[in-house]
């Protein structure tokens, strides 16, 4: 799977359960209506998170947000609110959840349904909200690296 490149996200919960957690499990399932998936594993602090809140949030990284991708990776950084003390957010307008100011694009999704797959469970959300940030360029995850993805703009007629 690491010749497979993805986009790179920061999943986040907010409320008594406040979390955040980079992933890249993550795809678009329906249009209509608007469905996401993100897979998580069991042993993911983020996993009793979701279940607990029954919603989630979704940050669409952009190629310079590496740093905040690592963040939310590092199983070694504070839990809770603290975890966001070096990240600018803003809470979501319809779950709290925090949103990752400066990336690519937001949703604020409510947990539909939940599927248990091996180590993981696959939770699909329904989004309430979605919105586009001002970037250009993804953060994309390939062979075990980070690396920027540039992106032309789509042309209009």
């Amino acid at each position: 799977m690491s010749r497979f490149a993805t986009g790179v996200v920061v999943l986040t919960v907010g409320g008594e359960d406040i979390h955040g957690m980079t992933a890249n499990a993550f795809s678009s399932v329906s249009l209509d209506p608007p469905l996401v998936l993100c897979c998580v594993a069991h042993s993911a602090v983020m996993h009793q998170a979701v279940s607990s809140a029954g919603h989630f949030a979704v940050s669409v990284l952009g190629a310079d947000q590496e740093q905040q991708a690592r963040h939310f990776a590092d199983k070694q950084r504070p839990l809770g609110q603290a975890q966001f003390e070096s990240v600018r957010t803003r809470p979501g307008t319809r779950t709290g959840a925090p949103l990752l100011v400066g990336a690519l694009g937001w949703l604020e999704c409510e947990l539909t349904e939940s599927y248990r797959a091996g180590d993981h469970s696959i939770f699909v959300g329904t989004v309430l909200d979605s919105r586009r940030g001002p970037g250009q360029d993804a953060l994309l995850f390939f062979e075990g690296s980070f690396r920027p993805g540039a992106c032309e703009p789509r042309k209009t007629s």
